[in-house]
């Protein structure tokens, strides 16, 4: 069908020419349904029939109009009747515009795969970067990193307590199970109850946990819980990585540091992964207290309100309820209870 039914058949005269070396020729023009024919006027045979798609307009506007059965084509045909005209023009553009568009398609789906492409490396690139940094980041940074969160901690739990006695009696503690010469346990007076393991062998514990219990080992069972849901240190440097965002970890790669304030607001989020240690499962928890040589006993009564915790690491504990080395003697136990004492 031609782009307009009213002139799905109309004749008018032109001049025809096959090539730029012949001469111009009168023709009949009839606009048909898909084509145009050019016709004899003394025969009535047709001469020529041109497809009306392909069919274009040289030099719009001018008069009489100049025809072409196509861009590259050498036959002319020109018209003078301005109702041919204004026929063929209408025709013309309306075929054009169904004609698909391969440039904007092409344009679209190059536009589509960009997008996607920048929207992947937005959701995947920062984490992708901050996994690839933690797996090659060296201890000073790692204790960066614990550092710089601790600081934010102490926003909500205040600064760790730092009575004499008690300061060594923790560094007893840290070296009982965190190994000789590495790690820091500390004790915060408000706004946390339990454990954070933070990067650097870093551990920070509630005060309730040196005050109320009858001996070390309910603290020593927080310690090592929080070193369980903590995982493995390459994992922790990486979700502190992600917290502080692709700048920081750039600068870091390149300059070696982190920029102030890349760990604000961690505090928080370590707060909330302290309260949910007691949702951690007991298979996670236990292979932990086994390499430690502690019972975890008096961690699960302290946790006792998670229910199917506290009942699997009681009946799964392998040293029955007695751990094979104190979590700490006695005269040291004394000094970490008043370790918050003025």
């Amino acid at each position: 069908m031609t782009a307009l039914t009213e002139y799905e058949r109309l004749e008018s005269p032109g001049l025809w020419r096959a090539s730029s070396l012949d001469q111009r020729r009168e023709v009949i023009v009839s606009l048909r349904n898909t084509s145009l024919v050019l016709s004899d006027p003394k025969t009535e045979m047709a001469i020529v029939h041109w497809s009306l798609p392909a069919m274009v307009r040289e030099g719009a506007g001018k008069s009489p109009a100049l025809f072409k059965p196509g861009l590259d084509a050498t036959e002319t045909l020109e018209v003078d009747d301005d109702t041919m005209i204004l026929s063929l023009d209408k025709v013309i553009k309306g075929l054009h515009r169904r004609k698909a568009h391969p440039g904007r398609l092409r344009g679209f789906i190059l536009g589509t795969v960009l997008v996607g492409l920048v929207g992947g490396c937005v959701l995947w690139l920062p984490g992708a970067l901050a996994r690839q940094t933690a797996t090659i980041l060296p201890e000073p940074n790692r204790a960066e990193l614990g550092q710089m969160a601790l600081e934010d901690l102490e926003r909500l739990t205040g600064s760790p307590c730092d009575g004499g006695l008690g300061q060594r009696a923790a560094s007893a503690l840290s070296e009982r199970l965190l190994g000789k010469g590495y790690g820091r346990i500390m004790v915060v007076r408000d706004g946390l109850h339990g454990a954070i393991a933070l990067p650097g062998g870093l551990v920070v514990i509630s005060r309730d946990l040196v005050e109320a219990p009858p001996d070390a080992e309910t603290a020593a069972g927080f310690v090592v819980a929080s070193l369980a849901a903590r995982g493995s240190e390459d994992a922790q440097a990486a979700l502190f990585l992600r917290h502080a965002g692709m700048i920081a970890t750039l600068r870091l790669l390149t300059t070696g540091t982190l920029p102030e304030g890349s760990m604000s607001g961690i505090g928080e989020v370590l707060l909330a992964q302290a309260a949910r240690i007691g949702e951690l499962e007991a298979d996670t928890l236990l292979p932990r207290f086994v390499d430690a040589q502690l019972s975890p006993g008096a961690f699960a009564a302290a946790v006792s309100g998670s229910g199917s915790l506290s009942q699997a690491l009681v009946a799964k504990d392998p040293f029955a309820g007695a751990s094979p080395l104190p979590a700490l003697d006695d005269s040291n136990w004394i000094s970490l209870q008043s370790i918050c004492f003025d």
